[in-house]
């Protein structure tokens, strides 16, 4: 069963970014390829107990299991080891990646103290947008009562796209609340 947003994305967005750019397909138009979630653990990678607990949180989260990252070099100011956990990693594709997005969207964004919107400032210049989140117990499948400490969040969007103008409409196309020009 394909997910609720991918048929929304080939029925009315892709469509209608044709239309609004004047490209001559909808296979030109911008399109999600990947969704990559990284939580960094710091000091706490050394720890085999909370690497294991937010493994189990991101693997609740996204539905697939995290890979550990590891640090490259040894670096004594940020207290460091050279192959020593860093951080965990999810890479979604596909129809994980749509059903990701549509619950980020409509169910965990919303659920953030005071939230008033994405910045539409972290987009680099391939289009691929990057946006950061303090808590991840703001995802309803995290059960905050097994969570020893509140961790944070980045997800990177990639998108394939010419330009990054292309990349925030099918965004707003796909409901993600950028903070308006003007709004404080």
């Amino acid at each position: 069963m394909t997910p609720r947003l991918k048929e929304i994305y080939s029925k009315e967005i892709q469509p209608s970014i044709k239309k609004k750019f004047g490209f001559k397909n909808k296979y030109m138009g911008p399109k999600l390829q990947k969704v990559v979630l990284n939580m960094g653990l710091g000091i706490d990678g050394n720890d085999s107990k909370i690497i294991k607990s937010c493994s189990e949180d991101l693997s609740n989260i996204t539905g697939q299991k995290p890979v550990i990252t590891k640090f490259k070099k040894s670096i004594s100011n940020f207290k460091t080891r050279k192959n020593t956990s860093a951080g965990l990693k999810v890479t979604l594709r596909k129809n994980k990646m749509y059903e990701f997005i549509d619950r980020l969207v409509n169910i965990a964004l919303p659920r953030i103290k005071d939230f008033r919107g994405l910045s539409p400032d972290g987009f680099d210049n391939f289009g691929n947008y990057t946006f950061g989140i303090k808590e991840h117990i703001i995802f309803p499948e995290v059960n905050f009562d097994r969570v020893d400490k509140i961790r944070g969040l980045d997800i990177t969007i990639v998108i394939s796209s010419i330009d990054k103008n292309h990349s925030f409409e099918l965004l707003s196309k796909l409901n993600f609340p950028f903070i308006k020009k003007g709004d404080n």
